[in-house]
């Protein structure tokens, strides 16, 4: 399988699986053969990375980080610390012979067994209590056989003089040639190996217990992230059900509000129906009787003589008159628009529904997510710091926590009120704002602080596990009662304002109120306008060939 493609892991449990030995390959499954180090620090064979790497990059096959290869095998530096233990795993896979008795150990054994780095040979326990109690072996080196010293490790290679020194600054072994070729400043960072043995114990004893506090770290962001996983199938299932009442509840909402609606046009339109019907009919009897008026004034001007004219003349203008002033309904007395205010109406129905409320955000824009774990409670690289959070306790005041639901949050508000500032119009409101956010950052610095008191106080407990004095928690209860007294009179002071700006509300509203009416009036006067110019247009277009007619009698009669 060297050199496969490599299929990623699915889930944790997958790569915790496939990490369970330190020395098989996660690409070939196999005891690793001259491992590389990656960037990363992902270990492979160097048989499944060649071939991988482009344009002198290596992308790391499991979290894809890039490398950097130099040189023309394509492949990254081996690692030596791996290709020790790998080494001394198939050492200890081998059949050890003790040097003295001949006697062969099983692998179960292998703990029992040294080696004398002295003679270079194997010992089995009875052996070393028999033969090298003698003093002739009391300079010998003994140790158990697997922290044998091989031939490598035992003599500098350039000089072939046994190692005696340890250079920190170039971290190496010396042999007496070694120390002797170096100069005087080099000499002073080196030490014997025995003592270089202990110091690095000691380091490597710190850097191990930094990797295991990053490991747990690792282990709790895990956890953690299950959990959120978890927190986040539930929340998107409570959410789905939620939208799916809210919408089947809107439908039900909307389908009654639309029966009726119709019924309301339906209504309308029946009612102005009947008006305009009535109206139609009266106008309709009114017409044959200016008719019949109108050519019984002809016939009688073209019939009656001077005395007859005089005798009943007036008492047919008198007639006609009453005629005319009786009331007659030329003009419509409603409009044909029929308006049934369906947006609003639809808006009102639905109000109720879309009240925004407060509630638990799973991410929220402060990137909560999880019970007294925030956003900003991850450190940058995904490390978790254990800090507590304090949660929300119910004002102490009755009448604040039984005011008005606050719909807009805080940053909407905050904006809204940057505008507002913005305009520039020196109202009551705009410096009531004014105030209010100085008064605001004021609270909210004070409370800031605490918070973080809080959180310092909880990680040295949870962390650190020193001692806190009571003093500095009696302290912040203090300061906390006075925050609580401070911001329950600026919350009085701010609901006392309610009513002297409800007044100009509703002053607001009023003149809103009469300006829109104005508005609909200074239209239906401009369409009257418009109709009754129509209406001329009309006339002046019936008159016109009469007007011309007489023109050109009047221009044949003008010569005479």
């Amino acid at each position: 399988m060297a050199g496969g493609i490599f299929s990623p892991l699915g889930s944790c449990s997958e790569l915790e699986k496939a990490n369970c030995h330190p020395l098989v390959c996660l690409l070939c499954h196999e005891p690793y053969q001259h491992p590389c180090l990656l960037d990363c620090y992902h270990n492979f064979c160097a048989s499944c990375l060649r071939g991988r790497a482009s344009d002198g990059h290596l992308r790391c096959p499991l979290c894809g980080h890039p490398s950097v290869v130099r040189g023309g095998t394509g492949l990254p530096p081996v690692d030596r610390l791996l290709q020790f233990l790998v080494d001394s795993s198939a050492d200890s896979e081998e059949d050890v012979q003790c040097a003295n008795c001949d006697r062969c150990c099983t692998k179960a054994e292998l703990d029992t067994m040294y080696f004398c780095n002295t003679c270079g040979q194997p010992l089995c326990a009875p052996c070393r209590e028999e033969t090298h109690r003698a003093r002739m072996f009391t300079r010998h080196e003994i140790v158990s056989l697997s922290k044998r010293t091989k031939d490598i490790h035992k003599k500098c290679p350039l000089h072939e003089e046994p190692y005696i020194m340890f250079s920190t600054e170039k971290k190496s072994m010396l042999c007496i040639n070694c120390f002797r070729d170096m100069q005087g400043e080099s000499r002073a960072h080196c030490i014997d190996i025995e003592t270089a043995y202990m110091q690095g114990c000691q380091r490597l004893d710190q850097a191990v217990m930094a990797v295991k506090e990053l490991q747990t770290s690792t282990r709790e962001a895990i956890v953690l992230l299950k959990a959120m996983i978890e927190e986040v199938r539930n929340s998107a299932s409570e959410e789905e059900a939620a939208i799916n009442s809210l919408f089947s509840r809107m439908q039900e909402q909307l389908s009654e509000r639309k029966k009726t609606l119709l019924k309301a046009v339906q209504s309308q339109h029946e009612e102005k129906e009947k008006a305009f019907k009535e109206q139609l009919a009266h106008l309709a009897s009114l017409l044959p009787t200016l008719q019949v008026h109108l050519v019984t004034c002809s016939a009688f001007l073209s019939s009656a003589n001077k005395a007859e004219f005089l005798d009943l003349g007036y008492q047919l203008m008198e007639r006609l008159q009453r005629i005319v002033k009786l009331p007659h309904r030329l003009r419509p007395a409603q409009t044909s628009k029929i308006n049934s205010e369906y947006r609003a109406e639809f808006a009102r129905c639905l109000e109720p529904l879309l009240t925004l409320s407060p509630r638990r955000s799973v991410v929220g824009s402060a990137g909560g997510i999880g019970p007294g774990i925030t956003g900003t409670n991850m450190l940058p690289g995904g490390q978790c710091s254990k800090t507590l959070m304090v949660p929300s306790c119910p004002p102490t005041s009755d009448k604040m926590s039984t005011g008005p639901m606050v719909k807009k949050p805080t940053m909407h508000r905050y904006i809204s009120t940057k505008v507002l500032l913005a305009e520039g119009r020196e109202t009551p409101f705009a410096e009531h704002c004014r105030n209010y956010e100085n008064i605001y950052r004021m609270l909210q610095t004070e409370i800031q602080g605490l918070k973080d008191q809080v959180q310092e106080l909880h990680r040295d407990l949870t962390k650190h596990h020193s001692l806190i004095k009571s003093e500095i928690m009696s302290e912040i209860l203090q300061k906390s009662l006075q925050m609580d007294v401070q911001i329950a009179a600026h919350y009085s002071a701010v609901e006392m304002m309610r009513s002297v700006f409800e007044e100009v509300w509703e002053e607001t509203y009023q003149r809103v109120a009469n300006e829109q009416e104005i508005y609909e009036a200074q239209l239906h006067d401009l369409l009257q306008l418009r109709q009754e110019n129509s209406c001329l247009s009309t006339i002046t277009k019936q008159i016109a060939p009469y007007v011309r007619s007489i023109a050109k009698v009047k221009e044949r009669l003008e010569p005479r």
